[in-house]
């Protein structure tokens, strides 16, 4: 009797969905498609424990169809985790559209991909993501009720950025504290890699505090905006990883905390706002860890939009989106004293409290009990 074994190209092919590696028993997966629009998108559910999946729809022009899958897989993963560690009754789903939203982004396509969700019947939100904004929200929002984002004008909780941004910004603080001893931002060198809507609002409220931003992005046309708005420098250098400062913030797409980029960065600090800042979570959080720089677990500290876009199913208002996010100050700094004190890394240390949640609320449901 012999035993095959398979490449990573040669699972894929021979199980494309179940064979990725991103795949976390994920629920359910749907792959949408429409001619007439143009639409290719795939929907990822990957825990409805805590309640129905929410998490926000990406629109990118990937290189490959798998590119796409693994990307919803992994997003998806990381919004089950940031529901659960911030509190909130909700579970873990993410939807990617494949394609330029500068190209074929229409009404008619937004529409197609709610009619998609809507198939779901609640059990996935949509909300927005890269490549998306609040008024294509509203567009979803048109032929389905399984939206959360949509503008203020229209009953909702408007544009989440804003409040990603603070959320951000309280993480940042409190692993600030724990690396430095204070959590004073003035005078810190911060790079702030990725400059949308979130990135932004984060060099606001950074360089509003008397820190020194350092900003970095592909598009030079906001780079010179951003930096003429807030007075803040333009990255000149060659390699971002390669600078010396006190805080890094990732505020672009994930994975760029790596092999290749992990021992060039000169830092005391990660918080940003990308998902997944970690390519290999286990192996980076433990070189991270080695290195003694610390990480502020990107699933908990950019949890701030997703309290803002839950604030439409739950009704509450304001006052509560700005408490739940203000509180991520002091659930990071518990995270961070965990890890030191059990030899965890930060990352583990917050997946391990999500996860505790998460298997209480399996064992009250298989019992019948309210929690």
């Amino acid at each position: 009797m012999t035993t095959e074994v398979l490449t990573v190209n040669q699972l894929k092919k021979e199980a494309p969905v179940f064979g990725q590696l991103s795949f976390n028993d994920h629920e359910q997966i749907v792959f949408c498609q429409d001619k007439d629009t143009g639409l290719k998108a795939i929907i990822g559910v990957h825990n409805t424990i805590l309640g129905p999946a929410l998490g926000g729809t990406r629109m990118y022009d990937y290189k490959t169809e798998f590119d796409a899958l693994n990307d919803v897989l992994r997003l998806s993963r990381g919004m089950t985790y940031k529901a659960a560690i911030t509190g909130l009754n909700l579970g873990g789903g993410k939807a990617v559209i494949i394609g330029d939203p500068k190209k074929i982004k229409t009404p008619e396509l937004m529409k197609r991909f709610g009619k998609f969700v809507h198939t779901l019947g609640g059990k996935y939100y949509t909300a927005e993501d890269v490549g998306m904004e609040t008024s294509d929200m509203d567009t979803v929002r048109e032929v389905t009720p399984y939206v959360t984002g949509i503008s203020e004008s229209k009953g909702g909780a408007g544009n989440p950025s804003p409040v990603t941004a603070y959320g951000v910004y309280m993480g940042m603080k409190a692993a600030t504290k724990f690396a430095y001893g204070n959590d004073d931002l003035n005078g810190k060198k911060v790079l702030v890699q990725g400059i949308g809507h979130v990135g932004e609002e984060l060099v606001r409220l950074t360089s509003k505090e008397g820190a020194k931003i350092v900003i970095s992005d592909i598009n030079q046309e906001r780079l010179a905006e951003v930096s003429k708005k807030y007075g803040v420098d333009i990255y000149r250098g060659d390699n971002l990883y390669d600078e010396t400062a006190d805080i890094y913030a990732p505020c672009a797409l994930g994975a760029t905390v790596n092999d290749e980029t992990i021992n060039r960065l000169k830092v005391k600090v990660i918080a940003g706002a990308a998902n997944n800042q970690l390519a290999d979570e286990a192996m980076h959080g433990t070189l991270l860890q080695k290195k003694g720089i610390v990480y502020a677990p990107d699933f908990l500290i950019n949890a701030g939009g997703i309290i803002n876009v839950y604030a439409e199913i739950e009704g509450y208002g304001r006052d509560q989106i700005n408490a739940k996010t203000e509180n991520i100050y002091n659930t990071t700094l518990d995270i961070l004293h965990k890890a030191k004190a059990t030899n965890m890394t930060t990352n583990a240390a917050a997946l391990s409290i999500a996860e505790d949640r998460i298997a209480a609320k399996k064992i009250c449901s298989n019992f019948n009990i309210k929690k």
